[in-house]
C-alpha cells in the first residue's frame, strides 16, 4: 500500500484496550481517565478480522499496543488468532512488563515473536514515581521473563525530556547493555500541542518515511497519531476504511486534540 506521498504503508498498530494497570504521569492524568465502555471495545473476531484484510492489502508488520495490552483478558488467544494470518512478518507488542512474568510464555506459544517494554527509569523510587506507584522489580523480572520465553529481540522504549544523555535514560542503557538488549529513546510528546521527535535508536516520529497506520480499541482508523483523522471500521468495513486513512493520511504530523496517548495505542 501506498499513501499520496508515495510512502509505503506496512505497519499498523493495533489497540486492544484504553485500560492499564499504570498512571504513567506524562500519559494519564491523576484523577483518571474516562474509560470507553465494554460494549463499544472490537472484539477478537472483529480485530482479527481486520489484521486479515489489512495484511491482504498490504500490511506486514503488526503491534498490539493498549493502554497496556495485557490487561485485556485472555490475549494470547487474540495473539495466536493474529499468528494464524498469513502475510505478517514481524508481530509484536508494546508493554509496560509488569504482567510478563506471567504471560511471556503464552504468548510466545501463541506465536508473538517479540515485545517491546517500556521503562524510564532504573531508580526503583523514581519508577514508583513516574508511575504513580510501579514496582520496578516486576518490570525487570517481567523483561527476565521475556527473554527466557524468546520474545525477541525485547526491546526497551524509555522516555526522555530531550535526549538519552539524561541520567535516567543513560542509567536504562546501561541496564540495556547489561542484558544485551536494544534501547530506544523517545522524546516526550503532546498531542495537543504537536510536540514530538524521531525516536532516538527508532524509526517513530519521522514523518517523511512514515509507514504505519492505527486502529483504535474502538475501531477508528487514524492515518497519523497527531492528526485528528479517523475512519469508523464499523461503519465504513475495514477496506473502505483502510483505504479512507491512506487517502488522506497527511505529510505530517500536527496536532491531535481529540485523543490522548492511552486511548490511541502511541
Amino acid at each position: 500500500m501506498y499513501d499520496r506521498y508515495n510512502r509505503k504503508i506496512n505497519y499498523l498498530r493495533v489497540s486492544v484496550t484504553d485500560r492499564c494497570n499504570l498512571r504513567c504521569r506524562y500519559c494519564m492524568p491523576p484523577e483518571g481517565i474516562k474509560l470507553i465502555s465494554h460494549n463499544d471495545i472490537l472484539s477478537f473476531d472483529e480485530i482479527t478480522d481486520f489484521v486479515r484484510i489489512a495484511v491482504n492489502m498490504g500490511v506486514e508488520k503488526v503491534r498490539l499496543t493498549g493502554g497496556e495490552p495485557l490487561v485485556r483478558k485472555d490475549l494470547p488467544v487474540l495473539v495466536k488468532m493474529i499468528a494464524g494470518i498469513k502475510g505478517i512478518n514481524d508481530f509484536s507488542m508494546t508493554t509496560n512488563g509488569t504482567l510478563l512474568r506471567k504471560f511471556a510464555k503464552p504468548l510466545a506459544d501463541a506465536g508473538l515473536h517479540r515485545v517491546n517494554v517500556s521503562i524510564d527509569s532504573m531508580d526503583p523510587f523514581k519508577f514508583s514515581w513516574l508511575t504513580r506507584g510501579g514496582d520496578l522489580n516486576q518490570t525487570i523480572d517481567g523483561i527476565d521473563a521475556a527473554i527466557e520465553a524468546g520474545l525477541i529481540p525485547v526491546k526497551l522504549n524509555c522516555v526522555v525530556k530531550e535526549s538519552k544523555d539524561e541520567p535516567d535514560a543513560k542509567m536504562v542503557a546501561s541496564f540495556a547493555e547489561k542484558k544485551g538488549l536494544e534501547a530506544r529513546y523517545i522524546k516526550q510528546m503532546d498531542l495537543a500541542r504537536g510536540e514530538f521527535g524521531v525516536v532516538e535508536g527508532g524509526d517513530g516520529g519521522n514523518c517523511e518515511n512514515c509507514n504505519r497506520l492505527r486502529i483504535t480499541a474502538n475501531g477508528k482508523v487514524k492515518p497519523c497519531l497527531f492528526n485528528e483523522l479517523e475512519y469508523d471500521v464499523r461503519k465504513l468495513g475495514a477496506e473502505k476504511a483502510i483505504k479512507m486513512a491512506l487517502e488522506n493520511k497527511p505529510e505530517c504530523g500536527t496536532v491531535n486534540r481529540d485523543n490522548e496517548f492511552y486511548n490511541i495505542g502511541g
